[in-house]
């Protein structure tokens, strides 16, 4: 019997560093694998105007070239011309779209004809709700409220990986979330015992600001001492900034005015082995958002599975994935004390973080392994 194949539609994917990324070669993985399908990856260049493809650890990948960017999203008028017709060259019989980043996924919908449609939607309301982000808010609300139902109408089905997602709700719609390799990552020594680092892994791009980076560096301030004369820091406590973006410089300025910049370990993009070492050997791991734009949080549970505790805003999807008090704390988002007063909690704490942190791993093996939900989503991609 021949391989039905199966167009992964994706507006970024490795070796370009992030959730969605993650999730489509995920599912392009398990795509290959599967007796009865064959993926063929359709998705942008990180630079260039022309199409590049190559064969990428057994599967067919064509990146396509973007003629501009607005803010963090690459277009070019040429997609739906080029989205026909790869998805007729590669023989595609499903197409498999991921978004929130409008643009690439939504045109594979549009485009995609008789083809049945899969789209998995990443994210919850992309508003920025910042300073001087009006003119943007005003088009992704257009966008949100106009166009995506739309989309969300054409697709034979939707996946929601979190209850925040905008497909959440949908009659269509199944949640299936990201997940961990809980054989890659995997706990190291108690987190009572590892050296005082706070840990961040992600984005910081200045169209990401609702990440929160400058909530965190404020904190740090807090737990460090550095901002409080009459509240001593915890001696030896270290923040390290994972990722890379253009906001870096400015987040490294404000560590600097805050007298933190000798505490901060700013590393970059690190993956693979690098990369769980970072986690498995963090005091603590902390995502500080601040908007429903983030609507799940991968590193959390990637934290999670290496026992390491975590702190997340209430907000979004991470109340979904951190039980408050049961595999880590939840804090208001926006708010550096309360996030340095659950820094402080679980570096002075040991037995606190060590229990967190046990209570973590089992919560990542449980919900978040990767072979189940990738089975649920195989299963899916064939009942259409």
């Amino acid at each position: 019997m021949s391989r039905r194949t199966v167009a992964i539609v994706s507006p970024y994917y490795p070796p370009k560093v992030g959730g969605v990324e993650h999730y489509a070669a995920r599912v392009a993985a398990a795509v290959a694998a599967d007796d009865a399908l064959r993926p063929v990856v359709i998705t942008t260049r990180p630079s260039g105007l022309r199409t590049a493809v190559a064969e990428e650890d057994g599967v067919t990948v064509v990146r396509l070239g973007a003629w501009l960017r607005l803010s963090n999203t690459p277009l070019s008028p040429l997609w739906p011309l080029q989205l026909r017709y790869w998805l007729r060259r590669t023989g595609a019989e499903v197409v498999n779209a991921h978004a929130p980043v409008p643009g690439l996924g939504d045109l594979a919908v549009a485009v995609a004809g008789r083809r049945p449609t899969v789209l998995t939607y990443h994210a919850g309301s992309m508003l920025k709700g910042e300073p001087g982000s009006g003119a943007a808010d005003r088009l992704i609300s257009a966008y949100e409220r106009r166009v995506l139902p739309r989309v969300f109408a054409r697709a034979r089905a939707l996946v929601a990986v979190s209850p925040v997602s905008l497909a959440a709700g949908h009659d269509r719609a199944v949640r299936i979330t990201p997940g961990v390799d809980t054989e890659r990552f995997t706990p190291g020594e108690p987190a009572s015992r590892r050296p005082r680092t706070l840990l961040y892994v992600g984005r910081m791009d200045r169209s990401s600001a609702w990440k929160g980076v400058d909530v965190l560096l404020r904190a740090f301030a807090l737990v460090a001492g550095a901002d409080s004369p009459d509240a001593p820091g915890l001696s030896g406590v270290r923040l390290r900034l994972v990722g890379g973006g253009d906001a870096l410089p400015d987040h490294l300025r404000l560590a600097e005015r805050l007298g933190v910049a000798d505490r901060v370990d700013a590393v970059g993009e690190l993956t693979g082995a690098d990369l769980v070492q970072a986690v498995r050997t963090a005091a603590v791991l902390v995502l500080p958002s601040r908007t429903e734009s983030e609507s799940f949080g991968m590193s959390l549970v990637e934290a999670m599975a290496c026992a390491t505790p975590v702190v997340g805003s209430a907000v979004g999807g991470i109340p979904h994935v951190v039980v408050d008090e049961e595999c880590g704390l939840l804090v208001p988002p926006a708010d550096p004390e309360a996030l340095a007063a659950a820094c402080r909690r679980l570096l002075a704490d040991g037995a606190l973080a060590d229990r967190l942190g046990a209570a973590g791993r089992l919560r990542a093996e449980q919900h978040y392994a990767w072979p189940d939900l990738m089975r649920r989503y195989l299963e899916l991609l064939r009942s259409v």
